[in-house]
């Protein structure tokens, strides 16, 4: 039927249904509008020999049977009923596809035209990709998909969030005007590393879809895991346990797709029960180069997309020109992921018509290359001349239509003309609804007591401490550790597993649903957590106790990661992204562990509410300590956190402390010495008014030292976290005679207190423990130090003095005695034991020295 012309008489995409309706009623004749009663809109006048199968009579009858499917499909035969139905299809394709590469390439040109010297990375070369989206996008909500997230590098990031999640053309074009500051807090972020979240009618299927691009820095396919972990964690809110509801889609480029590993690490968590998002469609922009690198010196393998082989993912290698084909592959490729619920790839192999930007001159190096791309029509050229060769289209409606966006564009571009600011808000990826005031801000700056009651103690202490399931059979080993739980309860008081344990329990209680992922998290590096029973005699039967807390108690997931770090913790970045009413917590086995997802660190936990006004409060556990291990399970390096963190050691804040100074922060930093402040912080995390990253320094020989255990009291109703903690001992009857005043962090507490005692010292040596290093506790440091006006500043760590906390202290106890005093550092000339520090704590008053503090590693 010629593709059957008379049903595309737009341009822009529209339902089936309407063009039925508007169709029919054209066709009535003027009898009362009775049904299968036409007047021909168009009269066929080939001879028979020039239309050997649609001859002039078979012409006029399927012409007829046609019209009056559209207007009642059952009114046909069955046979006719179907064939109509896939050629209506190919009709509504044929419009849907020009309109999609008509509006990708009219908008590129008008970024070229009025920013010529900008950098924009615009999709020159594949312009099918934005039909490819809809496609993906408009059959997978014809399969009952409500939300999908979307992660993509910066090619055609600006076109994607004007034509396919429909960003407001002057809100985009805003961006290109330097002069613009921005309204809200923060840096911003270049225009392309912008996100956006928008929920809007889908046109094909007239059903509500929410479409997030998630914001991303420059490091390539860093977002992968990040837009996975928010996927799972949207299915999980909404009881999507088939992600029948909700789901992903990756854009990748060719170079990137093949080199980076977290794309590997991104696969192989698609299979794994508690990190499965059932099934990611991928699509790469196959430009078949990267940057300045030929795919034969960048890659081993035949094709950019062998990697997903590794979960046996198809692969639809489709070229881009053909746009036709593009939209029928990706319509399989949304077939199979709504099917299987497995991962699937559509490689779109196409070119890039300019240099790696549009400032860059790729003649340099792909002369040959360039030749001939240079020759090579666009997408949108070769399509329309095709469609208006065929009569699906004819050249007044291509041009009336090019004339019409482009005045769009014209009236987009005026109105961003009036834009006084930039609003980054606007470019929010995962909004929190309700959780802030209507201007974005916390609805109070208070945060309450994070204490609780004997009796909820006491309740968490006995689930803790007992097996809530008959007939199972846990470790001889085990029983011992929870009998010893058991023992601590009745004493009321608790060690590091167990302040864990309360602070996690009251708040599953409270309704906060809380995930803590990681290597071997379930029991522990260390054979102190116990979160998941096992069964000694049946296989795979496991118990958490954890769920038994209470009727309506939120659920508690805990789960052993893969032995990955960048990936896992990207993803459980994004699984924090999606709501701010979770617990979402990542141990890395030990501290230094986390250096392989450094990229996740520095691009999104540091800096995420600077660039991108997002708030995420999400949980770093870091085992830290120098305690004979070798260099490489040591330290979880400290001073690289320290030295992120966004405050200013020469200004003494004015501000009310507690609260603001949290707010202010880009995260939180401690190296908590009890139980006790362990359980605070964590609680404090969900309890104040506003989420932050929160990067706890935890301990290894802590979890079972004597001394290192709390009293129910530290954790009852009117008690916080402690910042800091100052000496409570003897120096406190006798504040004039304290010759030195010690601070310190984290485990070399315990060191200290006890060379101190077995020295004689308790009269004459305060010790401090600074708890929350970021934000730095000014005031309560300040306190410490206008105590003990005779005393000598030493800062005390077990780190060597480049590394720790040193460098980060230091600036900050200046500011706070106004530079009046010296803070002092000594380290010798080799390892030493502890007790070389107190030893020359009688010394130092009669020694001059310049700035010391003392440095100790067990050995």
């Amino acid at each position: 039927m010629h593709r059957l012309r008379t049903t595309v008489v737009r341009l822009r995409p529209i339902a089936a249904p309407q063009t039925a309706k508007s169709q029919s009623q054209a066709r009535l004749a003027a009898v009362g509008g009775a049904l299968r009663t036409f007047q021909p809109m168009r009269s066929y006048t080939a001879s028979v020999s020039a239309e050997p199968f649609l001859n002039g009579t078979s012409s006029n009858y399927v012409e007829e049977m046609y019209y009056a499917w559209l207007e009642n499909p059952r009114s046909v035969h069955k046979s006719s009923m179907v064939w109509m139905s896939p050629t209506w299809t190919r009709c509504s394709d044929l419009t849907s596809c020009l309109t999609s590469c008509f509006l990708l390439a009219r908008f590129e040109e008008f970024l070229q035209r009025k920013w010529s010297s900008e950098k924009r990375f615009g999709l020159e070369g594949c312009e099918s990709l934005i039909p490819a989206l809809k496609t993906i996008i408009d059959k997978s909500s014809m399969n009952g998909v409500e939300s999908i997230i979307m992660g993509m590098p910066h090619r055609g990031r600006l076109n994607v969030l004007a034509n396919v999640i429909r960003k407001e053309l002057d809100q985009i074009f805003c961006q290109f005007d330097s002069k613009l500051e921005a309204a809200d807090e923060g840096s911003g972020d270049v225009k392309y590393h912008l996100g956006m979240w928008h929920r809007r009618i889908n046109r094909v299927t007239d059903r509500n879809i929410t479409l997030s691009l998630m914001a991303n820095p420059s490091h390539l396919e860093a977002v992968d895991p990040v837009v996975q972990g928010k996927t799972k964690a949207e299915q999980f809110y909404c009881g999507d346990t088939e992600g029948n509801r909700v789901m992903s889609i990756l854009l990748h480029g060719d170079a990137a797709f093949a080199g980076q590993g977290v794309v590997y690490e991104t696969f192989h968590l698609s299979d794994l029960p508690s990190y499965t998002t059932h099934g990611t469609i991928h699509v790469v922009v196959n430009n078949q180069i990267g940057f300045t690198t030929d795919p034969r010196v960048a890659r081993s393998s035949s094709y950019p997309t062998d990697v997903a082989k590794v979960v046996n993912a198809p692969i639809f290698h489709v070229n881009a020109d053909d746009p036709e084909a593009v939209m029928y592959v990706c319509n399989v490729a949304a077939e199979w992921r709504a099917t299987f619920h497995k991962d699937v790839v559509v490689d779109l192999v196409c070119y890039r018509r300019n240099g790696h930007n549009e400032m860059d001159e790729p003649m340099f190096t792909q002369p040959l290359m360039y030749k001939q791309i240079k020759k090579q029509k666009g997408v949108l050229q070769k399509y329309a001349e095709k469609l208006i060769a065929e009569g699906a289209v004819t050249r007044q409606e291509y041009e009336e239509e090019i004339a019409k966006y482009d005045k769009i564009c014209e009236e987009a571009h005026a109105r961003s003309k009036d834009e006084k600011i930039l609003h980054i808000k606007h470019w929010l990826d995962s909004p929190w609804p309700g959780f802030f005031n209507m201007d974005g801000q916390p609805k109070s700056m208070t945060s309450p007591s994070t204490g609780l009651t004997e009796e909820e103690l006491g309740h968490i202490g006995h689930i803790a401490s007992s097996v809530p399931v008959e007939d199972f059979t846990i470790h001889g080993g085990l029983s011992r550790i929870l009998k010893g739980r058991a023992a601590m309860v009745g004493q009321r008081v608790c060690d590091w597993a167990l302040g864990e344990y309360m602070a996690f329990g009251s708040l599953l209680k409270e309704g906060t649903h809380i995930r803590l992922s990681g290597q071997d998290v379930e029991r522990g590096t260390f054979s102190h957590r116990h979160h998941v029973l096992h069964d000694q005699n049946v296989d795979k039967r496991i118990c958490i106790p954890m769920n038994h807390i209470a009727p309506n108690q939120a659920p508690y997931t805990v789960c052993n990661s893969s032995l990955s770090e960048y990936g896992v913790l990207g993803f459980e970045l994004g699984f924090a992204m999606a709501s701010p009413n979770a617990l979402v917590l990542w141990e890395a086995q030990f501290g230094d562990f986390h250096n392989t997802a450094q990229c996740i660190i520095d691009q999104f936990i540091c800096p995420g509410q600077a660039k991108w006004v997002r708030q995420n409060g999400i949980v770093l556990l870091l085992p830290h300590g120098m305690e004979g291990m070798g260099p490489e399970h040591s330290s979880a390096r400290p001073e690289r956190f320290l030295q992120m963190c966004n405050e200013d050691p020469d200004a003494y804040p004015v501000s009310e402390f507690a609260v603001r100074q949290l707010y202010d922060c880009n995260w939180i930093i401690v190296n908590c010495s009890t139980p006790a402040n362990y359980f605070h912080v964590l609680r404090r995390q969900i309890l104040q008014p506003f989420r932050k990253p929160l990067i706890v320094f935890t301990p290894k020989s802590l979890l079972r030292h004597p001394d290192a255990k709390s009293n129910f009291d530290d954790m009852l109703p009117g008690t916080h976290f402690q910042r800091l903690i100052p000496d409570s001992g003897p120096v406190c009857e006798k504040p004039d005679g304290v010759k030195r005043i010690v601070f310190c962090t984290g485990k070399v507490y315990y060191e200290l207190t006890r060379e101190r005692k077995n020295r004689g010292m308790d009269n004459t040596v305060a010790i401090a423990r600074i708890e929350q290093l970021s934000p730095f506790p000014f005031d309560q440091v300040k306190v410490e130090t206008d105590r003990y006006p005779n005393a000598d500043l030493v800062w005390c760590q077990e780190e060597h003095k480049n590394q720790g906390y040193y460098d980060y202290v230091k600036p900050r106890l200046r500011t706070t005695v106004d530079r009046t005093r010296p803070v002092w550092y000594d380290q010798p000339p080799s390892l030493t034991p502890l007790c070389f520090v107190l030893k020359v704590f009688s010394l130092l008053s009669h020694v001059c020295m310049c700035e010391c503090v003392f440095m100790y590693m067990c050995v």
